[in-house]
């Protein structure tokens, strides 16, 4: 079983940019779906942005235009981008495949 490791968290202010990554501990070709989640404190894990084996992507309205999650099949390292970061993106950020175990992520903070 594929296991991730997430990194690329920190402080940031208002409107600035991160980009989290996730090494695999193995091959990512075969995994079809690669997905971030993320969990702000006294919430739900919530889905953030997704990525197909293929390319196709989906995020939460929240991120849209803002957010881009994309992967690397010879790194197998899944990314995501984050840009022009709100005060409500701060949280846990994780990545994920179906039938995973939870990684401990990585903290993203924004903050002035």
């Amino acid at each position: 079983q594929v296991q991730f490791v997430e990194s690329g968290g920190g402080l940031v202010q208002p409107g600035g940019s991160l980009r989290l990554s996730c090494a695999a501990s193995g091959s990512i070709d075969s995994i079809y779906v690669m997905t971030w989640y993320r969990q702000a404190p006294g919430s739900q894990r919530e889905l953030v942005a997704m990525i197909t084996s293929i390319g196709t992507t989906n995020y939460a309205d929240s991120v849209k235009g803002r957010f881009t999650i994309s992967r690397d099949s010879v790194k197998n390292t899944v990314y995501l981008q984050m840009n022009n970061l709100k005060f409500e993106d701060t949280a846990v950020y994780y990545c994920h495949s179906s039938g995973s175990t939870w990684g401990r992520g990585t903290q993203v903070i924004v903050s002035s």
